[in-house]
């Protein structure tokens, strides 16, 4: 069965259990700040494996310390689903762990 939008509630409950996430333009993001670029890359190669063994992938850019994170389905009208609700909570509990802020 193919993903399923998310309903405006819906999107505003995931939220407001992922501090410092947004909406904007139909993707769940976040900017994580680390200490340097090789903690940035760490943490983006962490994210790589939940994505792999999530099947979900997410959009990340890494700038110096900093890495950008946007999530959405494009399989689902690139809208927000709950695919994009899982992966944003995995890579949250994975980010404190690696310095980000």
């Amino acid at each position: 069965m193919a993903a399923q939008p998310m309903t405006e509630l819906e999107i505003a409950e995931v939220l407001s259990g992922l501090p410092g996430w947004t909406l904007r333009d139909d993707h769940l993001e976040r900017g994580y700040r680390l200490r340097g670029h090789l903690p940035a890359v760490a943490l983006l190669v962490h994210i790589a494996t939940v994505q792999e063994e999530l099947n979900h992938h997410a959009g990340l850019t890494v700038t110096y310390n900093r890495l950008d994170v946007s999530v959405t389905t494009h399989s689902a009208g690139s809208k927000v689903t709950e695919l994009d609700a899982q992966l944003a909570r995995r890579i949250e509990e994975i980010a404190a762990g690696h310095g980000a802020r």
